[in-house]
C-alpha cells in the first residue's frame, strides 16, 4: 500500500508552459502531458504502465490518466525471498492528472490498490487527492511541493478484538504532504529526490495506530531515481523506494524504460 502508493514516479517540473498538442514533450517533467507505454523490471516481478492524454475541452488545460500493474510473476522474475512475492499481481495503480497552463498547478486523483494483506486489512485501496504547484527553478534545481487527503478501503479488515469485518469497508482517512525535486545533471540525465510524510486522521483505532506498521500512524517515506534520457521519446530509470523504518537496501528497486509515442 505505502510503497505502491509513493511508488509515485514523478521527475520535476517544466520551466515553461507547453502546448498539449506538441509532438514531443520533455518526459523529466511531470507536468508534461503525452500518451506513453512503459516496462519495468523490478524486486517483485514485472510492471507495465500506460498513459493516456485526452482532450479537455479547455485549451488553457492539459490532461492525461495513467493505468500501473506492478508485481507480475514476482516469485520468477523477482529477487526478494517468496514471502514478499507473488506471481499474480502485486498492486494496481489509477492515475488521473490535470494541470492548469497558465500556472503550472496540477490536480492528481491517485488510487492504488494493494493485494498483498498488511496489519490492517487482507488487501486495501487508498484514493487519494492532491494539488501540486511548480515553483520556479533555482539553477539546476527544481522544486514540487503536493498536499492531499485521501481515505482508505479495506477487504476483511481485521478489528481490535482480532475478528474479521467481511467484505470491503471504510477504515479511515489519511493526509499528506512532500515534494518532488529535481537536480539537472545535463540535458539527458537528472536527478530526484521526493520525501513525503503521511498520518491517519480518522477510522479504526486499528486502522489509525498501525496503518504504517505496528504502532505507526504516520510515517516519512524516500524516493531516489536517476534517469537518461535516450532519445527525445525513450527513457530509462533506476527508482528506489524507503522509508524511516525501512533502510534503502532493504527498500523496493526497479529499472523502467519509458516510451513516449
Amino acid at each position: 500500500m505505502l510503497k505502491t502508493l509513493l511508488s509515485v514516479s514523478c521527475a520535476a517540473l517544466c520551466t515553461t508552459a507547453y502546448a498539449q498538442q506538441d509532438d514531443v514533450q520533455d518526459m523529466s517533467d511531470p507536468l508534461a502531458i503525452y500518451t506513453q507505454v512503459g516496462v519495468g523490471s523490478t524486486d517483485k516481478g514485472l510492471n507495465f504502465k500506460l498513459g493516456k492524454a485526452y482532450d479537455t475541452g479547455d485549451n488553457t488545460t492539459a490532461a492525461q490518466f495513467v493505468v500501473e500493474a506492478k508485481g507480475i510473476l514476482g516469485d520468477t522474475l523477482g529477487w526478494r525471498s517468496d514471502s514478499r512475492t507473488t506471481q499474480s499481481l502485486d498492486s494496481l495503480r489509477f492515475r488521473n492528472f490535470g494541470v492548469k497552463l497558465t500556472n503550472m498547478r496540477a490536480t492528481q486523483i491517485d488510487v492504488n490498490y494493494n493485494f498483498r494483506g498488511n496489519l490492517v486489512a487482507d488487501e486495501s485501496a487508498d484514493i487519494s487527492y492532491s494539488m501540486i504547484q511548480a515553483l520556479k527553478p533555482m539553477g539546476p534545481v527544481t522544486l514540487f511541493p503536493l498536499a492531499g487527503v485521501g481515505t482508505s478501503i479495506g477487504k476483511d479488515e481485521r478489528q481490535k478484538d482480532g475478528s474479521i469485518d467481511d467484505g470491503y469497508s471504510f477504515m479511515g482517512t489519511y493526509g499528506l504532504i512532500g515534494m518532488y525535486s529535481k537536480i539537472t545533471i545535463t540535458d539527458k540525465v537528472w536527478l530526484n529526490y521526493n520525501p513525503f510524510w503521511l498520518t491517519t486522521f480518522t477510522g479504526s483505532s486499528t486502522y489509525r495506530d498501525n496503518y504504517y506498521g505496528r504502532d505507526e500512524s504516520n510515517i516519512l517515506t524516500h524516493e531516489f531515481s536517476a534517469s537518461y534520457q535516450i532519445n527525445p521519446r525513450m527513457n530509462v530509470r533506476y527508482f528506489a523506494n524507503w522509508n524511516e523504518n525501512v533502510d534503502v537496501f532493504d527498500g523496493d528497486h526497479r529499472i523502467e524504460f519509458n516510451y513516449q509515442l
